[in-house]
């Protein structure tokens, strides 16, 4: 009969056991193959990667497609900035010009009033210090102080865009068209033509 203790545990098979225990019972995972696990990233390591040759080329793509609709943009700023200083400009001289008419308008009124006025005055019916003098004088001032200007005088050059001719006469001794008499004297309210002057003019003689 064999003695149980004749069956000692060969040499190493208890350590094995014990080995095997002490593998399960520990928690500490079994380190990876690849070493995985000692090369995890972290956030700084991945913000810290230096960039590849194409991701350098998309940002340079995209740096230029800013630029380029930056540029467009003050193109386009500038252009409308342009327009709307052009727009002011026409606005003010139409303004400047719609007000000339109104007040040309206004002045239409006391031309016949200016025209018995000059023809008072060439009767001798204006009298220094007279009633009728003061009251012509007055009327004159509002008139000027208004801008409008009257023109056409004897013996100047005959302008066709600011007089009006209403009789020729052939003179011999002149080389060019000059007023030889104003029968009713033009006016203007800066660019506004308020009443063409009517004269007779002079001519070269054939």
């Amino acid at each position: 009969m064999t003695d149980p203790q004749d069956f000692e545990p060969e040499e190493g098979h208890e350590a094995d056991g014990q080995g095997s225990d002490a593998n399960a019972s520990d928690p500490r995972p079994d380190p990876a193959p690849d070493g995985s696990a000692a090369d995890e990233l972290t956030v700084d390591d991945i913000l810290n990667i230096a960039q590849n040759d194409d991701a350098l080329a998309e940002d340079a793509v995209e740096d230029a497609a800013l630029h380029d609709a930056e540029h467009t943009l003050l193109v386009d700023l500038k252009r409308l900035q342009a327009e709307y200083a052009n727009y002011r400009r026409r606005t003010e001289d139409q303004r400047g010009i719609e007000i000339q008419r109104a007040k040309g308008e206004a002045v239409k009124g006391l031309i016949p009033v200016l025209d018995d006025l000059d023809r008072a005055a060439a009767h001798g019916d204006l009298a220094e210090g007279s009633a009728f003098a003061v009251i012509a004088e007055k009327v004159r001032a509002v008139v000027e102080r208004l801008g409008v200007v009257s023109y056409g005088a004897k013996g100047e050059e005959f302008d066709p865009q600011q007089h009006e001719a209403i009789f020729q006469q052939p003179t011999p001794g002149i080389d060019k068209t000059v007023i030889l008499e104003v029968v009713e004297v033009g006016y203007r309210l800066g660019d506004v033509e308020l009443r063409p002057a009517k004269v007779v003019v002079a001519v070269p003689a054939e």
